[in-house]
């Protein structure tokens, strides 16, 4: 059992299984529905199990390692393994991709090629945060691409191609920069072409060089993540995507970017990344007061959501600058509480739209009354964006605020502006979503509307919203669970900055 080909099954399953669809018999979408559900929870449970039965938490090496040669002609391997920082993110994937189909339930039109898509989608999520070979993690990161083109540019809102064309045009943009940088380094190396981890992580390079090969990862990166100014697809995509893609796109995508700058940025270019690292702190804070200051002017529910997500990256950025071990493990806890608040938030958006058909804020009022259940979970969710003690925004954001204040890298003045201009951050969180729940739910708008009754939710949607509310909760009393998993890979990444 233990050279069984796990990872290469989690990877390959949804997608393949997603194949099958189209062979099913034409008994409306219900099969087809169930068919895909009943995939992303075997899937899940097989991560599961892998996690709890084959994986070692207290060992920082790569495990469940698998390695087939793929192509002999520039040793191309199909490499996969797991360590602390990768688990999280594929159980996270899992998880919100399983509801996110269960959330899918309105989509009729299309629907076998909707939920090929979702599969497809699956596969090549969980793909980057697996891969151990550069080439690999390449192809898995554009393989996700074209199902979010087509799921944006086909159940989409009024503007769907504008957004879809503009989703495409900035990420293949970035992806550009990849693979420069992937070719680069696998070149360089030595007389064979290697695109190993393990071999590029103690391959030194003339700082020049990789000064250039992280400013070209960083530029894909920032397209994912968003960094801010090349954020501003996320907006646009979000108010015209479906929610159940927007579920996705919350909260794994933006976890790609993140994943990547410590995988590859922090791993394989240490000596780039301390150079640049104060500069990503910067852009870090700029972004949480830019993406904070802008969200109040949005008139769509979905654009607001979208820049707080924004604003919420921006504390992953600076954990992953501070480096130190309190700095990453925050960012890395903060990439995980926010795909679940972030799925969540636009999971309830999507639904209150499907209720009230109402983008804009401004048009919409009074909801709570006929909608109380919606109102309840929509408020929990928007408490724990704003990082209220006891749930998992907060533990994330204070555990990334204790590590800029410790790092030994910088000088104190800067630690005090940078934090102060965070708490700033902080403050304006609740003001933009505490707002939005105030005009979406307050006053006395709607009952204006003749026959206006509104269902509220459903069985479907209380389980959803609950199944995202207990692991914020959970993660919120007890982050260690979420912390045990990457604290030693964390050191272990670490001991490049600091050893002499």
């Amino acid at each position: 059992m233990k050279f069984f080909p796990w990872l290469t099954i989690i990877v390959v399953l949804p997608i393949f299984a997603g194949f099958s669809i189209f062979f099913l018999p034409h008994r409306g979408n219900k099969v087809i529905r169930w068919y895909t559900i009943s995939i992303c929870l075997v899937e899940l449970l097989l991560t599961t199990y892998v996690f709890c039965y084959h994986f070692q938490l207290d060992d920082p090496l790569i495990q469940l390692e698998q390695d087939f040669k793929w192509i002999n002609f520039f040793d191309f391997h199909w490499r996969l393994g797991l360590d602390g920082i990768s688990i999280g993110p594929i159980l996270l994937t899992g998880f919100i991709t399983t509801l996110a189909t269960l959330a899918a339930r309105p989509v009729t039109r299309d629907s076998r090629l909707f939920h090929f898509l979702m599969l497809a989608m699956y596969s090549g999520q969980i793909g980057p945060f697996s891969s151990r070979d550069l080439l690999l993690f390449f192809i898995m990161w554009e393989l996700e691409l074209i199902p979010v083109y087509l799921l944006l540019s086909m159940w989409g809102g009024k503007k769907r191609l504008y957004s879809a064309t503009k989703f495409i045009l900035y990420t293949a943009g970035g992806s550009i920069f990849l693979l420069m940088g992937v070719l680069g380094m696998g070149l360089y190396a030595s007389n064979e072409p290697t695109l190993n981890f393990e071999t590029l992580a103690n391959q030194s390079y003339p700082v020049a060089l990789e000064i250039i090969f992280y400013f070209g990862f960083l530029i894909a990166y920032a397209v994912k993540l968003p960094i801010i100014p090349l954020h501003t697809w996320l907006p646009d995509t979000h108010g015209e995507a479906h929610y159940s893609t927007c579920m996705l796109l919350a909260g794994i995508l933006l976890k790609m970017g993140a994943y990547g700058l410590v995988r590859i940025n922090m791993e394989l270019l240490p000596h780039a990344h301390s150079i640049f690292s104060p500069w990503l702190i910067i852009v870090g804070t700029v972004q949480i007061i830019y993406a904070a200051l802008t969200s109040p002017g949005q008139r769509n529910l979905k654009k607001r959501i979208a820049y707080s997500s924004v604003s919420h990256m921006g504390f992953t950025i600076i954990g992953i600058a501070s480096t130190t071990d309190m700095g990453l493990n925050g960012a890395i806890l903060q990439i995980i509480s926010h795909g679940f608040i972030g799925a969540a938030l636009f999971f309830l958006a999507g639904t209150s739209y499907d209720r009230i058909r109402l983008v804009y804020l401004d048009e919409m009022g009074g909801i709570a009354i006929p909608m109380p259940k919606i109102f309840t979970m929509f408020s929990s969710f928007s408490m724990a964006s704003l990082a209220l003690p006891g749930m998992s925004g907060f533990v994330a954001e204070l555990v990334v605020f204790f590590g800029i204040i410790t790092s030994p890298k910088y000088l104190l003045m800067p630690k005090i502006l940078i934090t102060f201009v965070m708490a700033i951050g902080m403050i304006l969180t609740p003001i933009y979503s505490l707002s939005m729940s105030r005009q979406m739910f307050y006053g006395y708008k709607q009952f204006n509307v003749q026959n206006s009754y509104f269902f509220d939710s459903g069985p479907r949607e209380l389980f959803v919203s609950i199944c995202i509310f207990l692991p914020v909760i959970g993660i919120g009393i007890y982050p260690d669970f979420v912390l045990s998993l990457s604290v030693d890979k964390v050191e272990a990444i670490l001991s490049n900055y600091f050893s002499p």
